[in-house]
C-alpha cells in the first residue's frame, strides 16, 4: 500500500502587508528634515512640484504598463498553451532583440531626445495591444521583440529625460536625489497595481476576457502618447552625429568609472532578470504548491521599503559615502543568492531570501542612478545606460541557451548572478579606496 504525503499549500502571513505598509510610512515621516532651498535653485518651488508630479504620473503609467505585461504574461502563456521550451525561445527572442537593437537605443535617444523614444515605448506597447485585438494570435518572436525594445527604453530613456529637465529648472542635486529614490518606489507601487488591474480584467476566466487586458493595455498607451506629446515640451538637439561618438568615445575609454559603473550596471540587470525568470520555479521545484501571486507583491513591497531607505544616507545621523553602503549592499545581495543556489530550503527561507534581495535592490537602483549623476555626462547618459546592459543581456541568452538544453540547472545561473554581485562589490570597494569625498559630483551642486 503506498503511502500518500499530502502537500501544504504555503502562503505568505497576512501581516507582513502590514508590516510593509508601516515601515514604508515611518521610513517617509521620520525622514529627517532637508535645509531651505537653497538660493543657486533657480526655478520656484512651484514650478518644480508641477513637474515632479507630472513626471512621476508618467513614470507610473508607463510602469503599470510594463507590470501589466509581466504579470500576465503567465496568463498568456497558458491561452496560448505556450510548452517550457517555447517560454524559453519567448525569453530568448526578446533579451537577443534588446542585445542587438535595445544597446544602441540608448543613444539614439541622445541624439534625437529621450522624449521622442518615450513616445516609441508607448507605440510599441500600443502597436503589440491592438495587433493581439485584431489578430488574436501575433507570432511570439513579433510579441518578444517588441516588448522587450520597449523594455529597454523604460530602463534609460525616463531616467534620462528626468535628469534632463531636472537641471533646466536649476534645482539642486537634493531634489534629483528624491527623484531617483521616488521613482523606484512608484514603479514598484505600479507593478503591484498592475497585478491588481490584470486580476480584474481577467475576473478568474483567462480564457474568456483575456481581450480586456488587451484593450486595458491599449487605453493606457494612448493615454501615455497624449500625455507625453501635448504635456512636454523638449529642448532641440544641436549635438552632431560625430561630435555625440567624440564625446561617447573621449569618456567611455579614459575614465575607469565609467567602465567600472557599467559592470556593476550589468550585473545589477543580469542578478535582477536571472531572479525574475527563476523565482517561481524555485520556490515551487520539486511539487511544492505555494501562492506565488501572494508572494510577488510581498517582493515587490520590500523593494519598496528599500528605496525608502535611500534618502536616509543623505540626510540626518546615517550619511555615509554611497560607495561604503552600496558594498555591503551588493554583500547581502550575493549572499541571499548564494543561498538559495547551493543549499536546499524550505519556501518560507526562501521567500525570506528573496525578499531581502529586492529589499537591497531597492536600495541599489536609485544609488546607481546617483552615481551615473556624479561620473557620466548628461548628453551621454543614455548611451552609456544602454550600452552597460548590453553584456547582461548577452549573458541571459546564453545561459538561457544553455538551460534549454539542459547543459545547465537553475542553481547554476543563480550562482553567476551571485557572483557578479560580489564582483560589484570589489568594484564599490575601489570606488571606496580611490578616496571620493563625500556626494563630490561632476555637476553642479
Amino acid at each position: 500500500m503506498g503511502v500518500v504525503i499530502e502537500s501544504e499549500f504555503w502562503e505568505p502571513n497576512q501581516s507582513i502587508c502590514i508590516f510593509l505598509f508601516i515601515f514604508c510610512v515611518l521610513s517617509i515621516f521620520l525622514l529627517p528634515t532637508k535645509a531651505a532651498a537653497n538660493v543657486l535653485d533657480h526655478a520656484p518651488p512651484g514650478a518644480f512640484l508641477r513637474f515632479q508630479r507630472k513626471f512621476l504620473l508618467l513614470y507610473a503609467l508607463s510602469s503599470v504598463m510594463e507590470g501589466l505585461w509581466a504579470v500576465f504574461g503567465e496568463y498568456e502563456f497558458a491561452y496560448y498553451r505556450l510548452s517550457k521550451e517555447q517560454i524559453v525561445t519567448f525569453l530568448s527572442v526578446g533579451y537577443a532583440a534588446s542585445l542587438l537593437i535595445g544597446s544602441f537605443l540608448g543613444m539614439i535617444s541622445d541624439l534625437v531626445g529621450h522624449k521622442k523614444l518615450c513616445l516609441l515605448f508607448y507605440l510599441l506597447h500600443l502597436f503589440v495591444s491592438i495587433s493581439k485585438i485584431v489578430i488574436g494570435n501575433p507570432t511570439i518572436w513579433f510579441t518578444s521583440i517588441f516588448l522587450a525594445l520597449a523594455s529597454s527604453i523604460f530602463s534609460f530613456s525616463f531616467e534620462s529625460w528626468m535628469v534632463i529637465e531636472h537641471d533646466k529648472l536649476g534645482q539642486r542635486q537634493d531634489s534629483l536625489n528624491d527623484m531617483f529614490w521616488l521613482m523606484t518606489f512608484f514603479e514598484s507601487a505600479s507593478f503591484i497595481s498592475s497585478q491588481v488591474l490584470a486580476n480584474y480584467f481577467v475576473d478568474g476566466n483567462v480564457f474568456k476576457n483575456v481581450k480586456s487586458v488587451w484593450s486595458g493595455a491599449s487605453v493606457l498607451a494612448f493615454v501615455g502618447i497624449l500625455f507625453v506629446s501635448r504635456g512636454w515640451k523638449e529642448a532641440r538637439q544641436t549635438a552632431s552625429v560625430k561630435d555625440y561618438h567624440i564625446s561617447l568615445h573621449r569618456h567611455a575609454t579614459s575614465d575607469k568609472r565609467i567602465w567600472m559603473l557599467s559592470w556593476v550596471q550589468a550585473c545589477v540587470h543580469f542578478s535582477v532578470a536571472a531572479f525574475w525568470i527563476l523565482w517561481a520555479p524555485t520556490i515551487v521545484a520539486d511539487g511544492r504548491e505555494a501562492s506565488l501571486g501572494l508572494i510577488y507583491p510581498c517582493l515587490l513591497g520590500f523593494k519598496m521599503l528599500g528605496s525608502t531607505v535611500f534618502p536616509w544616507f543623505f540626510h540626518g545621523p546615517l550619511v555615509i559615502r554611497i560607495e561604503e553602503y552600496l558594498m555591503y549592499a551588493f554583500i547581502l545581495m550575493g549572499l541571499a543568492l548564494s543561498i538559495v543556489a547551493f543549499d536546499y530550503q524550505e519556501i518560507g527561507v526562501l521567500v525570506a531570501l528573496f525578499c531581502l534581495f529586492q529589499a537591497c535592490v531597492g536600495l541599489v537602483l536609485p544609488s546607481l542612478a546617483r552615481m551615473r549623476t556624479m561620473y557620466v555626462p548628461n548628453e551621454i547618459r543614455g548611451g552609456i545606460m544602454s550600452l552597460s546592459l548590453a553584456p547582461a543581456n548577452a549573458a541571459v541568452v546564453l545561459f538561457l541557451f544553455l538551460r534549454s538544453y539542459q547543459y545547465i540547472g537553475n542553481s547554476t545561473i543563480i550562482s553567476f548572478a551571485a557572483l557578479g554581485l560580489f564582483s560589484s562589490a570589489g568594484c564599490m570597494y575601489i570606488f571606496k579606496k580611490w578616496g571620493k569625498q563625500l556626494h563630490q559630483s561632476s555637476h553642479r551642486l
